[in-house]
């Protein structure tokens, strides 16, 4: 039945308020009257918590109190604070196989030569620098929905510029994962076709990107040279002429019925609140084990923002190889942050300590949730293709358009993205599926929000919310737009990873 308060765990330390709680509010169940103003999504003591005891949400430590609280009192930074305490690994020990469906659910997607299956059809123009960034925006422009109206089944040509691709060097990590990245969104079977767009002078080559992406369908992957052709005009004409002798070819798709087994779904959130954890991330845990089942493969990512809750994981994983490949990437971060001035516990941001999170211990378990319950049966570096199936881990940094933008570099056809203090992002020829965690949120803000998982707390089943977001899935993979597609989101937000000094 709805309550004014949600007890998670038995163990837990604290209740989660579902909606505003007044001083001298009688909580009859537990026993408890409530001493200070409660934010909905906030946290309220369920018994007295003496200073430097640990603090329990989820049944796992979130943080440690900073001083004496009451039961009744608010917690929150006020009171609560990040400490150290031992992890227990277990690695493997919380394996958990789940049964295959015999006949998969099918989705209406774009068969390619390769064996893959797109949920859209689009052609990209990609620069390789920043340089060449106005002259893929002129390109890309040129090709209106008017001029478009003769292929219908193509869904348009998409500008991808970004900041990168000099200042750096040649042989780096940062070249490395922008490289990768530019090669699996030309491998991507969202896009019939690519073209690169270049400057001519900068460190990332266009001739090594196009040698790395390797065997493609005649004519659908071309480059371009400003310098080589004469200069921007010069160069947007025949950029113009190159994506004109591609949408015959891409025109030729169309969608047909393919197996849900052939989905890669990326799994994220942004701006998240107090009941993310409680509801719209449990729930896309649950269809990320249906996705599973019934022989899919779901990313889940944004390492910062699973440190504190990685041994939940790790207890998943199908080998000690797979587990200490993501600790790995847990101390490559550590190194990471502090080499930079930087701290990994510098999370939540202000919007999530608004909503609720406390701690990114508090943040990380409920990001985690996500992932559901199946093993982990890969870890991969930013943007490398995704070559296992079922659930598996990509190290990405939590900044939302960096880690949606490595998932579909690794080759997600679509992603999945919860919030709860109301996050517009979408990926740029890679449906974005917005999941709202509270239904103020999705009342508020419905030109963005696709999902509503807040009625949980008013008493949907959680095994129903996680259909209703498989069933999205499917229906969205087959073509019907999200939100932030029908808004225009997605060109902007195409933002590799930055990594190293920028020379």
């Amino acid at each position: 039945m709805p309550s004014s308060v949600i007890r998670l765990q038995p163990n837990d330390d604290v209740l989660i308020a579902t909606e505003q709680l007044l001083p001298g509010t009688s909580l009859l169940a537990d026993n408890l009257v409530v001493r200070d103003m409660i934010p909905p999504g906030h946290k309220v003591a369920s018994h007295d918590i003496a200073q430097g005891d640990p603090v329990r949400r989820y049944n796992q430590i979130i943080g440690f109190a900073k001083v004496n609280i009451a039961a009744g009192q608010h917690v929150h930074s006020h009171n609560l604070s990040m400490g150290e305490f031992e992890r227990d690994y277990g690695i493997g020990q919380g394996v958990h196989e789940l049964p295959k469906v015999e006949h998969p659910a099918t989705f209406m997607g774009y068969k390619r030569a390769n064996g893959k299956v797109g949920t859209r059809n689009y052609i990209a123009v990609i620069a390789s620098v920043n340089c060449s960034a106005t002259v893929v925006r002129a390109i890309a422009s040129h090709f209106s929905r008017e001029k478009l109206a003769a292929y219908p089944n193509i869904d348009g040509v998409l500008a991808l510029p970004h900041p990168l691709g000099c200042g750096m060097g040649v042989v780096s990590e940062g070249m490395d994962i922008l490289r990768r990245t530019m090669v699996g969104y030309a491998q991507h079977p969202n896009f019939a076709g690519v073209l690169f767009v270049g400057l001519g002078c900068e460190q990332n080559q266009i001739a090594q990107i196009v040698e790395m992406v390797g065997a493609h369908e005649e004519g659908m992957l071309q480059k371009l040279v400003m310098q080589a052709e004469g200069g921007t005009t010069a160069a947007i004409k025949k950029g113009i002429e190159q994506i004109t002798a591609m949408l015959e070819r891409a025109n030729t798709y169309k969608r047909e019925a393919a197996s849900v087994s052939n989905l890669i779904v990326g799994l994220n959130c942004g701006g998240s609140d107090g009941y993310s954890g409680i509801t719209a991330n449990p729930a896309l845990g649950g269809a990320s084990d249906m996705l599973v089942s019934h022989g899919g493969t779901t990313i889940l990512s944004e390492t910062p923002e699973v440190y504190g809750a990685e041994h939940l994981l790790t207890r998943r994983a199908a080998s000690p190889e797979i587990a200490n490949k993501l600790i790995d990437r847990i101390k490559w971060w550590k190194d990471y942050t502090t080499r930079n001035g930087n701290q990994m516990d510098n999370n939540p941001s202000v919007g999530n300590k608004a909503g609720g999170l406390t701690t990114i211990l508090e943040k990380s378990l409920g990001a985690v949730a996500k992932g559901g319950t199946s093993t982990l049966n890969g870890v991969f570096l930013y943007a490398e293709p995704i070559t296992a199936k079922g659930f598996v881990y990509m190290d990405t940094p939590g900044y939302d358009p960096v880690s949606a933008t490595g998932q579909a570099a690794g080759g997600a056809q679509i992603i999945c993205f919860t919030t709860g203090r109301g996050s517009a992002f979408g990926c740029a020829g890679v449906p974005t599926i917005k999941l709202a965690t509270n239904n103020a949120l999705y009342e508020r803000m419905q030109d963005d929000m696709d999902v509503n998982c807040g009625d949980l707390i008013t008493g949907t089943p959680m095994t129903e919310i996680s259909q209703r977001i498989f069933d999205a899935i499917i229906r969205h993979a087959s073509g019907e737009k999200v939100r932030s597609e029908e808004l225009g989101y997605g060109n902007d937000e195409f933002l590799p990873w930055q990594v190293g000094a920028v020379m």
